[in-house]
């Protein structure tokens, strides 16, 4: 009998003339977690999608513990014991944690909902597996990370032996991610085999056995994880040399562009989250904001353009007063914004990726004439931002959901650079993107903070604030804990500033 779970051979997956995935072979040991690498847009999602019932596959054959299976959809999946946590979470809000969980898999006595015992599972599942949530919670109420452990509960609660990651720690805080990886493990103790699709090298080498990758829709390579080097990976991946760092010539601060005087802004529940903050940008310098999650970041940005209301203090560009502006003229005095979720702030979803890049500017000529749109120039736009930016795609006219999330965020970031702003705000630029795109992402902040451009970029990753930043300000508790220099500090002592502590001499 062979030791695989799962089998894939020779899937391809066409949508037109597109090749998603073109005759993919994948090989799932029991009890092992096995990582699936490559680029944004290289077929990772789409051939998972197959194996969980969301997609059918074009051609090839799909073998689950030895027996050829037509996966057609979720629920013939669920009877396999295939499960699938995506990367952006199929949660409604309203709900509570059990009813999120039961939905779709109902226990009943009778006509009715029996919750208690839905909710006496629930809770051994979670003591089993260390996966803590409130079942009476709603959704709306809870973090990140316990959200992406009620769907780990959702897959488990069907009875799930085979569990797909999609992109897991996309969203998650250092913290969360290291209590990710525990859960990860103490699956596979538990005897649960797992596919981790990640671009982050240093998580896979944590936690997988083997690892797969795709590069431009075929499988390249399986390898041992420790066979090979992270440099060498990154290679494999997208098919030439990368490097993991930024190069980058000193910066060359000119006028004061963003001028933060002495700001409040107030979460959603009406307690402050940002309190008596200053900080100013320069053009032709980055600006790194690093800090614990929940300190006061996601309400400055929003503040900062026009998303939510300023209390009290200014906001100065350029040397005019813009506090509580409207987004539109916030923007149209030359800032853009890249937001930290690119589903709910950066794109409509259901539009294409014409429309998409067309957002901030279809109001004026070319992409509008006499108050009609221009599709001719719109379309011409888009297709050239794709080839510039590397957006992959079928093509400008697909809906900007086809796009792989790294894909969604290149194209966000292609819209907004160019704009052509004197102010580029950045929310975790990188999120779910792959080494090569990391890489050029990186590149063009670079290259916006050289053509003089003032960038401030908010990030949870210390080593991307440290690898881009010109000077880093660390927030705690919704105010400036110190600013310190990349170049002559270290993660410790921005740890200690990130916890509210103090260091000496913080301009070194």
């Amino acid at each position: 009998m062979s030791e695989n779970v799962i089998e894939m051979l020779d899937v391809t997956k066409r949508f037109g003339e597109f090749v998603a995935n073109d005759h993919i072979n994948l090989e799932l040991k029991k009890g092992e977690i096995h990582a699936l690498l490559g680029e944004n847009g290289a077929g990772k999602s789409t051939l998972m999608n197959i194996l969980s019932g969301l997609l059918e596959p074009t051609e090839g054959e799909i073998y689950v513990n030895g027996n050829l299976e037509k996966i057609d959809s979720p629920s013939k999946a669920d009877g396999l014991g295939i499960g699938m946590v995506h990367q952006h979470f199929m949660l409604v809000d309203a709900f509570t944690v059990t009813e999120n969980i039961m939905l779709g898999s109902e226990t009943t006595k009778g006509i009715r909902l029996d919750l208690k015992t839905a909710k006496e599972k629930i809770i051994e599942l979670s003591e089993k597996y260390g996966l803590a949530v409130e079942p009476d919670s709603v959704i709306r109420d809870i973090s990140v990370g316990q959200q992406q452990r009620v769907e780990i509960l959702k897959v488990l609660y069907r009875g799930a032996e085979i569990l797909i990651f999609d992109e897991p720690t996309a969203v998650l805080t250092p913290a969360e991610i290291l209590e990710l990886i525990d859960i990860l493990k103490n699956l596979v103790k538990e005897g649960k085999s797992i596919i981790l699709i990640t671009h982050k090298l240093d998580e896979i080498r944590a936690v997988a056995d083997r690892i797969t990758v795709i590069r431009r829709g075929k499988s390249i390579e399986t390898v041992e994880l420790g066979d090979k080097s992270n440099q060498e990976l990154a290679e494999m991946m997208v098919g030439h040399s990368v490097s993991f760092k930024t190069q980058k010539g000193l910066a060359n601060p000119g006028e004061v562009v963003l001028d933060i005087q002495d700001i409040s802004v107030k979460e959603k529940r009406g307690s402050l989250a940002v309190k008596g903050l200053s900080l100013q940008v320069h053009a032709g310098e980055i600006v790194g904001v690093a800090g614990i999650d929940g300190n006061g970041q996601s309400e400055l940005i929003r503040a900062l353009t026009g998303l939510a209301k300023v209390d009290s203090g200014k906001v100065f560009l350029k040397g005019k007063d813009i506090t509580n502006q409207s987004p539109r003229k916030i923007t149209e005095k030359k800032v853009s914004h890249v937001p930290e979720d690119r589903h709910r702030d950066g794109l409509v979803l259901d539009m294409t990726v014409a429309e998409n890049f067309a957002l901030q500017t279809y109001y004026k000529e070319p992409m509008s004439k006499f108050g009609l749109l221009d599709y001719g120039n719109i379309n011409s736009q888009a297709r050239e931002l794709m080839e510039e930016f590397d957006v992959r795609g079928a093509s400008e006219l697909v809906l900007a959901r086809a796009l792989s999330g790294g894909n969604q965020q290149k194209a966000i970031v292609a819209r907004e650079i160019h704009r052509d702003p004197d102010l580029l705000i950045v929310s975790q630029p990188t999120r779910g993107l792959d080494v090569g795109a990391i890489e050029y992402i990186h590149k063009r902040l670079v290259q916006a903070r050289d053509e003089g451009r003032a960038v401030l970029v908010v990030s949870f990753e210390l080593d991307e604030i440290l690898d881009i930043s010109d000077r880093i300000a660390v927030i705690h508790d919704g105010k400036i804990q110190g600013e310190l220099n990349p170049e002559k500090t270290t993660k410790q002592e921005l740890g200690i500033l990130m916890v509210g502590g103090k260091i000496e001499n913080e301009e070194n």
